[in-house]
């Protein structure tokens, strides 16, 4: 295992650079897996729905936040119950929860995807509602 790479490489080869995250690996193989698999993801045809790519995660089909939890079958596991809501039938209200739980799921785990998006007055008020501020410009 060898620590890094030769900067005259980076210098002089490389053409642009990404980062997969904060973190350290044991080697460059499993960067290079996850670089070929989000990539792939990309390709038309490689998954087996035509837009499932961009309707993952923080992606901006999700409108840049990461994605809320999921329910299915049965209607309870473990003596935890599919909310309620989801149940409704009412779709409105179905997607109004989706999207707030989405903002809180982003909230707890990447804040700083809530400033590069363009949210509405009502997602900031319920944002706020749930402990969030906003990073205001001191300029």
């Amino acid at each position: 295992r060898y620590e890094g790479v030769d900067e005259r490489v980076r210098t002089q080869l490389v053409t642009d650079e990404i980062s997969i995250g904060d973190y350290v690996l044991s080697g460059g193989e499993l960067a290079a897996m996850v670089v070929v698999d989000a990539v792939t993801r990309l390709v038309p045809g490689a998954l087996g729905y035509a837009l499932g790519a961009h309707q993952d995660s923080h992606s901006p089909g999700k409108g840049g936040l990461l994605e809320g939890p999921q329910y299915t079958r049965p209607h309870t596991f473990r003596n935890e119950a599919v909310p309620d809501i989801l149940l409704s039938g009412h779709h409105a209200n179905m997607e109004r929860w989706h999207h707030e739980q989405a903002l809180l799921r982003t909230l707890a785990r990447r804040p700083d995807l809530l400033t590069k998006l363009p949210l509405s007055d009502q997602d900031r008020t319920f944002l706020q509602q749930h402990g969030w501020q906003p990073v205001t410009d001191s300029k």
